[in-house]
């Protein structure tokens, strides 16, 4: 039987092209890959990750707008009232590979679950000004409770006054305007009149949570 030589070309043509749709698809799904994991190792080197002050810190002084002036010591916090006013501020250390940058806060109650919800961050108050931390550096975060209508008094007045433990939230990202991050810090009474701070969750809000189940 004589060979079908213009089937045979077809059937070879198309091994050929099938062949090199394979080779083409392989080799894009490889690029993807690497892409992403070029993106991936250029995330971690900007991302920031904040951590609460240590013992050993050395004291820093931190200036309100109204000229207040406050020393925080290593791992502690300042929670201070002064005429009305609420001065609250701590020390933080950028654990992260990127330079942080501290947007808005917000004051809320700590019941220490580890099943805590999310923040929603559009409840937070923006600070007056940036707040930068380089990494692997010492910074601090502060905030004032002025007005008498502010939101955030009576939960201040109530914790605060009753020295309950209460958290502040701060949601910060990178220097870049991404991976932002809100990190939890639990403020603690120590004492007569000291306040000891602790981080004590972090949520990413920019892509998913490690924690969240499959």
């Amino acid at each position: 039987m004589a060979a079908d030589w213009t089937t045979i070309a077809s059937l070879a043509t198309a091994t050929g092209t099938m062949v090199l749709a394979l080779a083409t698809f392989s080799s894009v799904r490889s690029s993807n890959r690497s892409a992403r994991l070029a993106e991936r190792a250029l995330s971690v080197r900007l991302r920031p990750l904040l951590m609460a002050g240590r013992l050993e810190d050395p004291p820093q002084k931190v200036r309100w707008g109204d000229d207040h002036i406050e020393k925080v010591e290593g791992s502690e916090a300042v929670v201070r009232e002064v005429d009305g006013s609420h001065y609250l501020a701590f020390g933080v250390r950028n654990a992260g590979a990127g330079i942080a940058v501290l947007h808005s806060w917000q004051l809320a109650p700590d019941d220490g679950s580890a099943d805590a919800e999310q923040p929603d961050v559009s409840r937070f108050r923006r600070h007056t000004r940036d707040i930068y931390v380089a990494s692997g550096d010492l910074g601090f975060w502060q905030a004032a409770i002025r007005d008498a209508d502010d939101e955030f008094r009576a939960v201040a007045e109530d914790l605060i006054g009753q020295r309950k433990v209460f958290a502040i939230d701060i949601m910060y990202g990178d220097h870049e305007g991404g991976q932002h991050t809100v990190s939890r810090f639990s403020i603690a009474p120590l004492g007569e009149d000291r306040w000891l701070c602790a981080v004590v969750r972090h949520w990413h809000l920019d892509r998913d949570d490690p924690r969240a189940d499959d």
